[in-house]
C-alpha cells in the first residue's frame, strides 16, 4: 500500500531529538550540529556524463528518481515533487551560509518497478552517491536491489514498510508510526480496551498489522480486530461490535480507512452506540476529509497527522515559482534534497554513511522531527488532531 496523496488528499494507489541549528531562514529545515555545513572539494570533472535535467554543481551526484511519465496520476504527483526538489536546491544555492554539495541529477522512473530499476541502473553508472525516490513501494524494492549490489544508499519515498531494508531508507509517515501515536495518546488518557475495523484490502491488511504491532509494542488489551468486504459484511461486524460498545467492554474503535469512516459512524449510531461514549481513532489518512469532519457521530474522534507548518510555508514559495498548490508530499522531496546535501553525509568517507544517517536524534524537516531506523523504517514526530463539526484542530503537539 502506498498513499501517495499524503495523508488523505489524493485517492490511494494499489504511501528523538531535533538537532539543534536550523538553516537560516529555513523554518522547519535543519541539519545540525553534526550537519554542519562548509564542505569540501572535490573534482567532479572526472564522473561520466549524466542523462537528465541537474540542478546544483556540486561535486556529489545524488539522483531524484520520479514518475515522469506513465500514468498521469503519478505524473502529476511526480512533477509536484520535482519542482519541490527544485525550490530545495534554490534555497542552498541561495542560502550564504551553505555549501552546494551536490548536483541533483533527475531522471524518469516511470509507473513500473523496471522502469524505476532502469532509471538506478544509470545513476549507479554515473557515478551517483545516493539515490532519492521513487514513490511506489514496488519501484523503491527495484532500485534498492540495484543500489544495494553498487553499495550506495537509497532514500526513498512510499509509505509501506516492507519496501524498506538497511540502506533502503523510508522518508514517509509508516502505517505503524500512526497508529502507535495514536493508541500512545488514548492510552495516555485512560483508554484501556482497543478494537479495530479494516477493509479485506492491501490498505486494511496493512493497518491491521500495524494496529496489532503498536498493541502489542505498547502492551495494551486489543480484544478485537474485523475485517469486512462489503457492505452487508459491515453492516453484520456492527451488529457485533455495538453491544461490546455499549457494555463498555470496547472503550476505543480505531476505523483507518477513510472512505468507510463515515458510514461505520451512521451504522453504530444506529445501532444504538451513544454518541461519545467510545474513542473513535483514525487513521493520517483522514485529515482534510469533509465528509469525516462533517459526520456528526465522528465529533471528537482522534487522529494522528503531519504537521502541517512546513507544507503551508513551502506553499508559498511554490505558488510564486510555479503556480498552483505543491502536492502534499512535496515537503519529503523538499527534505531529502536538504539533506542529501548535508556536508557532513555528502562529504564524508564513505559518503550518506549508514550510522549518520541513522542517528538516534534523527533530522528537523519540513514535515517535523524526524529518523531513519536501522532497517530502514522512519519515524516521525507527528500531531494529534480532534474533530469536531466541519473542522480539527490539534490537541497534542508533535511527538515522535
Amino acid at each position: 500500500m502506498d498513499s501517495i496523496g499524503r495523508l488523505g488528499r489524493i485517492a490511494r494507489i494499489a504511501t528523538g531529538i531535533a538537532l539543534a541549528g536550523l538553516l537560516a531562514a529555513c523554518a522547519s529545515v535543519g541539519f545540525g550540529p553534526m550537519m554542519s555545513e562548509g564542505g569540501t572539494t572535490a573534482d567532479a570533472s572526472a564522473l561520466p556524463a549524466v542523462q537528465g535535467r541537474t540542478f546544483g554543481t556540486g561535486p556529489t551526484r545524488v539522483a531524484l528518481l520520479l514518475p515522469l511519465s506513465g500514468d498521469p496520476a503519478l505524473v502529476s504527483v511526480g512533477s509536484s515533487l520535482s519542482n519541490a526538489a527544485q525550490l530545495g536546491m534554490k534555497f542552498i544555492a541561495d542560502s550564504p551560509n551553505l555549501t552546494e554539495n551536490i548536483t541533483l541529477v533527475l531522471k524518469d522512473s516511470g509507473d513500473t518497478a523496471g522502469g524505476a530499476a532502469q532509471a538506478a541502473s544509470q545513476a549507479v553508472a554515473e557515478g551517483a552517491s545516493l539515490i532519492l525516490g521513487p514513490l511506489r513501494a514496488d519501484q523503491v524494492t527495484a532500485v534498492g536491489g540495484v543500489a544495494r549490489t553498487a553499495g550506495i544508499p537509497v532514500i526513498g519515498f512510499s509509505n509501506n514498510s516492507g519496501a524498506a531494508a538497511p540502506g533502503v531508507y523510508l522518508l514517509n509517515v509508516l502505517p505503524e508510526v500512526e497508529a502507535k501515536r495514536a493508541l500512545s495518546f488514548v492510552h495516555g488518557k485512560g483508554k484501556r480496551a482497543f478494537a479495530g475495523i479494516f477493509p479485506a484490502t492491501d490498505f486494511g491488511r496493512i493497518h491491521e498489522g500495524a494496529f496489532r504491532q503498536a498493541a502489542a509494542d505498547l502492551g495494551l488489551n486489543a480484544r478485537a480486530v474485523y475485517s469486512f468486504s462489503n457492505e452487508a459484511e459491515a453492516r453484520a461486524l456492527v451488529q457485533q461490535v455495538a453491544p461490546l460498545l455499549q457494555s463498555r467492554q470496547i472503550d476505543t474503535l480505531f476505523l483507518p480507512d477513510r472512505s468507510t469512516a463515515p458510514s461505520f459512524a451512521v451504522m453504530l449510531e444506529e445501532a444504538g452506540v451513544p454518541m461519545g461514549t467510545v474513542q473513535i481513532v483514525g487513521s493520517a489518512d483522514w485529515n482534510g476529509d469533509q465528509a469525516i469532519m462533517n459526520t456528526p457521530f465522528l465529533s471528537g474522534a482522534l487522529y494522528p497527522a503531519v504537521d502541517e507548518t512546513g507544507y503551508q510555508a513551502l506553499a508559498g514559495e511554490y505558488r510564486a515559482l510555479f503556480g498552483g498548490e505543491p502536492h502534499p508530499l512535496a515537503t519529503i522531496s523538499y527534505t531529502a534534497v536538504i539533506l542529501a546535501n548535508a556536508s557532513a553525509l555528502s562529504q564524508s568517507t564513505p559518503k550518506y554513511d549508514r550510522a549518520a544517517l541513522t542517528i538516534a536524534g534523527g533530522f528537523n524537516g519540513r514535515d517535523g522531527v524526524f529518523r531513519f531506523l536501522p532497517d530502514g523504517r522512519s519515524e516521525y514526530a507527528l500531531v494529534m488532531k480532534e474533530i469536531a463539526i466541519a473542522s480539527a484542530r490539534i490537541v497534542d503537539g508533535p511527538k515522535l
